[in-house]
């Protein structure tokens, strides 16, 4: 018997057994099933995010801070003054725009003059443009406190990226529910933070934060000119300076010196606060009364 007529006996035989010889030769003609023998596809890298932080908005109205959302007030009128040169030079694309235009340092002569108030208002008042995002750095390393002032507590941030550059920066952010706010605290205190400041490593920082958001502006809350050197090397990294000079106390000769300190830089903005003149000459005054 050859074999045809063997298999033409076998389906016989199945059919009078009562199987589904369709179904049957159907599956006979699937491919086999095979085990995969090789690695699967690499899963994309994690998308590492930031940790998300909540501001304490009833207290930071309480301190005289800018609140998204409020009714309009002339404090948000005051910094929507302040903010327009500086956003001019960040959105000139002439050749006359300084290099680094989104990276501004807010600082001024002496403590206690304001200048941590006005980099927080400066900071939400960009926030609230519909064409930027801003990036707060607490970078008064040796007295930080504008993270205390939103109600916001942090261990880490700028200067244990300096000590460890390969720390990724998405670890120490803090994105904040004010919405396009982000905040890079002072991080883990350091006796070398001059020369961290000034290390290759805050160059290479700094590039990525000018770089790699277009829209980002970055406002770095800075010591006192006069009194350490951080704020210095600092400004040397920056494209715009904003200098906080308190109304009716800071001594010219003070003023003076800290302009001096920065005389090189291409852009130095000054600002007058807590002017306190006669009721109806506040409009010339860029002031806010700071807690």
């Amino acid at each position: 018997m050859n074999t045809i007529e063997q298999a033409a006996k076998r389906l016989e035989q199945l059919r009078r057994a009562g199987v589904d010889i369709q179904a049957d030769a159907a599956a006979a003609q699937q491919p086999p099933h095979r085990v995969a023998t090789e690695p699967a596809p690499a899963a994309p890298p994690d998308d590492r995010r930031s940790r998300e932080v909540s501001v304490d908005l009833a207290r930071m109205r309480h301190a005289g801070l800018l609140v998204p959302g409020q009714p309009r007030s002339q404090l948000e009128e005051e910094f929507r003054i302040v903010k327009r040169p500086l956003l001019e030079n960040v959105r000139n694309h002439s050749a006359m725009r300084p290099e680094r235009a989104n990276l501004i340092m807010v600082s001024s002569a002496v403590p206690g003059e304001g200048k941590t108030q006005t980099a927080l208002n400066l900071a939400v008042s960009i926030a609230m443009e519909l064409d930027h995002t801003v990036l707060l750095v607490e970078a008064d390393v040796l007295r930080p406190s504008a993270l205390d002032r939103l109600g916001v507590t942090a261990s880490k941030g700028l200067l244990d990226l300096l000590e460890s550059p390969q720390t990724d920066l998405a670890e120490v952010l803090l994105r904040t529910n004010i919405p396009k706010l982000t905040l890079l605290p002072a991080g883990t205190a350091s006796s070398r933070s001059t020369e961290l400041l000034a290390s290759d490593a805050m160059t290479r920082l700094l590039e990525e934060l000018a770089s790699k958001y277009s829209d980002r502006v970055v406002i770095f809350d800075s010591p006192p000119l006069l009194s350490t050197t951080e704020s210095r090397v600092l400004a040397s990294h920056m494209g715009q300076v904003v200098m906080v000079i308190e109304a009716s106390k800071t001594p010219i000769n003070v003023i003076k010196q800290a302009f001096a300190a920065v005389q090189s830089h291409p852009v130095v903005l000054s600002m007058l606060n807590k002017y306190r003149g006669p009721k109806g000459s506040n409009a010339y005054g860029y002031g806010y009364y700071a807690p």
